[in-house]
């Protein structure tokens, strides 16, 4: 039985250990996307200056120029439609992360009142209840930008300081009750742990992507093509690819609120330690 466990418990590390590698893949993924979208851009527009010298001037007239511009007008809206829903998507995504760590940051303080009010008794608890806590900010945000993210809880250390908020014996019927909703908010703190854990796998969907990134690069091949041959006409091509793919860019950021130039602030777990040294 105990070498059962004893397996169990270690095939549950190789997972964790195979999830924190897979979410150190998708963040190096993220840069890679980007510049991938950025060169596909950038280079449909640019590959107009070649693709023009085969293209004779009958196919460049005002009616083919309208029907091209009617067709690219239907795939740009729809386009920007897919755009908006993965923003809508990401930003959602990034939203209620940031709305569980405060709740995070709320509940820790709470709890932690708790400990005080209930007495000298639970003095251990809290000092293992704090120490809980900065390991957890530790493996959130890491101090050490080459650290990588660890967004699975420590198992261990939360049992002992629920064991340890079991084990007080209250006195008198205020101390019963601030044992019973110090327990709670324990396991309520371990439940917001473990969704964050399962929402940190990407939201965006690969193929929606590639699909917008098809559509964009056939929009910009087009209206390259229409466009006077000229080198304001080329730079606006250029700079409005660079807009897009920035936006594409933040949209990935957006995807992994953890980590990257859009991840979310570490201050409110921060000011909640300061108060628990207190």
């Amino acid at each position: 039985m105990e070498r059962r466990f004893s397996v169990s418990r270690s095939g549950s590390r190789n997972k964790i250990n195979q999830a924190n590698d897979e979410r150190e893949k998708t963040t190096m993924n993220t840069t890679l996307t980007a510049i991938i979208v950025t060169t596909c851009l950038l280079g449909a527009v640019l590959f107009r200056l070649h693709l023009r010298r085969f293209i004779s001037a009958q196919y460049l007239s005002a009616d083919v120029k309208d029907s091209v511009k009617l067709a690219m007008g239907l795939v740009a809206t729809m386009a920007a439609l897919l755009l908006g829903l993965l923003v809508s998507s990401a930003k959602g995504s990034y939203d209620t992360v940031r709305s569980q760590v405060i709740e995070m940051a709320t509940k820790i303080t709470l709890l932690d009142r708790m400990l005080v009010v209930y007495g000298p008794e639970a003095a251990e608890a809290r000092v293992r209840f704090r120490a809980v806590m900065e390991e957890e900010v530790q493996r959130m945000w890491p101090a050490d930008a080459s650290t990588p993210i660890q967004l699975s809880p420590n198992p261990q250390a939360g049992n002992a300081f629920y064991v340890a908020i079991q084990s007080l014996s209250p006195q008198d019927e205020t101390q019963r009750s601030l044992k019973i909703q110090a327990a709670s908010f324990a396991v309520e703190l371990a439940q917001l742990r473990a969704l964050q854990l399962a929402q940190s796998a990407p939201s965006i969907s690969k193929p929606l992507l590639i699909v917008v990134v098809f559509w964009l690069v056939v929009i910009f091949l087009s209206f390259s093509l229409l466009a006077p041959p000229n080198a304001i006409a080329t730079l606006s091509m250029l700079v409005s690819s660079l807009s897009v793919s920035g936006a594409i860019f933040l949209i990935l950021e957006l995807d992994r609120p953890f980590g990257g130039v859009m991840r979310i602030s570490s201050e409110p777990m921060l000011h909640t330690l300061s108060q628990l040294a207190k």
